[in-house]
């Protein structure tokens, strides 16, 4: 099992790097240098990657040694994936040798079966890249293996450059990686690296828009720990904040804000359901903020400009005017997203990621709690979330009370309520009552959009009064669209207080001490 933490570094920081005193105070003996060049090989039709498999031939001096990688998993930048290596007569692969190391009745052996499979693979992409190894031992004794790569990666006459450090893990535990990664970049802008060679290779040969990832449905094993659960959900919502990163950075879609804003959404709910056993450190909680304070911007005016404004149109047809808002809305747009995009190929955000890695991966909510404490974290998750469950309804039940009548500031409280709601049944799913749980999360869910329109319309009213300060000639414009999202809104409101009435008269999934 390779576990491995991958950090990119500029190369004008190279020599910085080379000269840091962390290499001198923890190197066990003078760097190393190899030149190394990788053949990644694949069929045609890309088999090895659908099934998120790699297989390289490497020339190490004169020697060449392949390398099969397949699954494992990436977590702020920690990679850990099984791997398979033998040596080899040439620069291709011997799938006999390696299918020798495998064990037989593993998925990868039947994926390596097909007896056509050696006669379809071909040389997809290389890397070309000078390595200089440290060895490490660390403060807590833990043996790292630090490689800086620069280099290349190549598709033909396509190329990117490969400038990058790798900590991998000889000993040890995975929380020394990230606690020796913050000490340098203290003094280096490094930024994490979730994506492999591997995978900016296919990226070369078949060039494809980044991805949406929204979130997973989760399966919790009905004998988990309160903090096994804990660690799964969260997990889950790194997964979705992170497999968007690229899509924030480079693309054009606006989901991928969306869900990289949903994903750290729940997050802050997962670690707002379990504060009160796992302390957050402040820190991490204010760089997460910082984070939806960076996305949010983007977001909101993504949301005017392609849904808002479009319904305002739609519903004054002999307004042509209003579609100068539209076009202004976009071009804001467009600038707040280029401000996300910084935000996360920023060493800020890479920090954040190592925080919460560290964190993680030391179980430091563990400090300084008493032994009952400690104790409670091996309580049944099942139990808890019951309990906070039951809670959470009985909140959005106080809050959205006299619903057709309150306070706007009543209302954000219910929706928030609301969303809270509906992540801890989204989590804890797997615990509830398949007979109660489609209708009641199908209310919660109608009953969250619902309010989420009417929030959007409140944003876009705001967001309209900055325009009609910074540009006074368009203050008619931004009235008249005012005027029709508040007559929207009346609908909007009456429909919510339907759904609410509706969602009231359900059953709660689970009651405390009820068992699925």
């Amino acid at each position: 099992m390779e576990i491995e933490l991958k950090l990119l570094l500029a190369p004008a920081d190279v020599a910085r790097f080379r000269r840091h005193p962390l290499l001198k105070k923890y190197a066990s003996g003078k760097p190393r240098p190899q030149q190394l060049t990788s053949i990644y090989f694949d069929t045609p039709d890309l088999y090895l990657k659908q099934n998120r498999t790699a297989l390289r031939v490497r020339k190490v001096g004169t020697r060449w040694i392949q390398t099969c990688k397949s699954g494992g998993r990436v977590d702020t930048g920690l990679h850990q994936r099984p791997e398979w290596e033998s040596q080899v007569a040439s620069a291709v692969p011997d799938l006999d040798a390696l299918r020798a190391l495998i064990d037989g009745e593993s998925p990868l052996a039947g994926l390596l079966s097909p007896p056509n499979l050696a006669q379809r693979l071909q040389p997809i992409f290389t890397t070309t890249f000078r390595r200089t190894i440290w060895l490490l031992r660390l403060a807590g004794g833990a043996e790292v293996e630090l490689a800086l790569d620069q280099g290349d990666v190549r598709r033909d006459a396509n190329s990117q450059p490969i400038s990058e450090i790798e900590l991998e893990l000889k000993s040890g535990a995975p929380a020394a990686l990230f606690e020796f990664a913050l000490e340098l970049q203290r003094d280096l802008p490094l930024r994490v690296a979730n994506v492999s060679k591997a995978e900016r290779g296919y990226a070369l040969h078949a060039p494809q828009p980044p991805s949406v990832l929204r979130a997973q449905a989760l399966w919790l094993a009905p004998d988990l720990t309160l903090e096994q659960g804990f660690l799964q959900l969260v997990g889950s919502c790194l997964t979705q904040v992170q497999g968007n990163e690229e899509g924030v950075a480079h693309g054009v879609d606006p989901e991928n804000v969306h869900q990289m804003r949903v994903g750290l959404r729940r997050l802050r709910a997962t670690l707002d359901l379990f504060k009160k056993r796992m302390p957050i450190p402040s820190e991490i909680l204010q760089q997460i903020a910082w984070l939806g304070g960076a996305l949010g911007p983007a977001r909101d005016w993504e949301v005017l400009a392609m849904a808002t404004l479009s319904d305002v149109i739609a519903a004054c047809p002999d307004s042509p005017e209003l579609d100068q808002l539209r076009q202004l809305a976009y071009q804001e747009a467009a600038r707040q997203r280029h401000i996300a995009a910084a935000a996360i190929e920023s060493p800020t955000y890479s920090r954040l990621l190592l925080q919460i890695g560290a964190w993680l991966n030391a179980q430091r909510w563990r400090d300084g709690l008493s032994a009952p404490q400690l104790d409670a974290l091996a309580a049944p998750l099942q139990k808890f979330a019951t309990k906070k469950l039951s809670a959470l309804q009985e909140k959005l039940l106080k809050r959205g009370d006299h619903l057709s009548h309150c306070s706007a500031g009543r209302r954000h409280r219910a929706r928030i309520a609301a969303k809270k709601l509906r992540y801890a049944v989204e989590f804890f799913e797997s615990y509830l009552p398949a007979k109660r749980q489609h209708a009641f999360i199908g209310a919660l869910g109608g009953l969250q959009d619902a309010m989420g329109k009417s929030n959007d319309a409140s944003v876009a009213a705001r967001l309209l009064a900055q325009i009609a300060m910074a540009q006074p000639e368009l203050s008619p414009q931004c009235d008249l669209a005012v005027a029709s999202l508040e007559a929207m809104n009346k609908d909007r409101q009456l429909e919510t207080v339907r759904l609410w009435r509706k969602f009231k008269t359900l059953k709660a999934p689970m009651k405390a001490g009820q068992r699925r």
